[in-house]
């Protein structure tokens, strides 16, 4: 390398809410929940909203109704399981308001800009990807940009007509955008197991965040507030959940991420690949 500062490591992929902002993943969570109950006041449990978190909106909604405690209450209320046009239904109410409430979760989780900004300054690219359909996203970007995150590249769930994760088609599409020239020193950050998913299918190094996001389901003040046994607890939470998808590494926010970048750097180094 002609210059100390630079890096084996081209770009790292983050996700977006619950890995880089919005702390515990709240915005699309809760959203969930009131759209199910306003379309067809239908109660659903914010655990039953976060179980297939990751996916594109559309898909993540289908999943919800087959999870066997809701579509068990939801055949006893309606007499048949969710079908394609329920799952349209609440999509269509859940679009405004996510557009709505998204731009309220856009603060950046704490370090995350100081570690970006340590990765800019090792020429490593900034990539990202997102469950989120692009109208959202549009809206989100805007927002973090006013807090200070602008990562090079956004690409949104509904952006490719191959779909979105747990494929490799949104992670391939930062790299062809960032103009990277090797997958393989490509890292993808993600709070859920689709996104981990997604990294594996596209050949990069995988990490899985454990408090931050969506399986521990910490607000930021419970997070700050939490003696010790209750991050404990939580990181047992998401472990199970996020070992399923053999992640590289697992930390519990986006501040340890430093640690993970010297030593894929030191890996990369050595001749090791993902």
């Amino acid at each position: 390398m002609s210059n100390s500062t630079l890096s084996p490591i081209q770009a790292v992929i983050f996700d977006w809410a619950g890995t880089i902002v919005d702390f515990g993943s709240f915005a699309p969570t809760s959203i969930f929940v009131e759209a199910f109950k306003r379309e067809y006041d239908f109660d659903l449990t914010l655990e039953e909203a976060r179980e297939p978190m990751g996916l594109g909106k559309w898909d993540h909604i289908q999943a919800v109704g087959r999870i066997p405690s809701v579509d068990a209450r939801w055949v006893e209320r309606f007499g048949q399981p969710m079908g394609t046009q329920d799952i349209d239904n609440i999509y269509q109410t859940f679009m405004p308001l996510q557009k709505a409430k998204v731009a309220d979760h856009a603060a950046p989780i704490p370090h995350a800009l100081d570690v970006i900004q340590g990765l800019k300054d090792k020429n490593i690219k900034i990539g990202s990807c997102s469950g989120y359909p692009r109208q959202v996203m549009d809206i989100l970007i805007a927002a973090a940009s006013d807090y200070g995150y602008q990562p090079d590249c956004v690409v949104a769930t509904d952006d490719l007509p191959q779909g979105g994760r747990p494929a490799p088609f949104m992670a391939l599409k930062n790299v062809i955008e960032l103009g990277v020239s090797d997958v393989r020193t490509c890292i993808k950050v993600d709070d859920a197991a689709p996104g981990i998913d997604e990294g594996h299918n596209a050949g990069m190094w995988t990490v899985g965040l454990l408090l931050s996001g969506n399986e521990a389901g910490l607000t930021l003040q419970e997070y700050l507030d939490a003696d010790e046994a209750t991050l404990q607890a939580g990181r047992d939470k998401a472990r199970a959940k996020l070992e399923k998808s053999n992640p590289h590494y697992l930390i519990d926010t986006i501040a340890d991420f430093p640690e993970v970048i010297a030593d894929i750097e030191r890996r990369l180094m050595a001749g090791e690949r993902p």
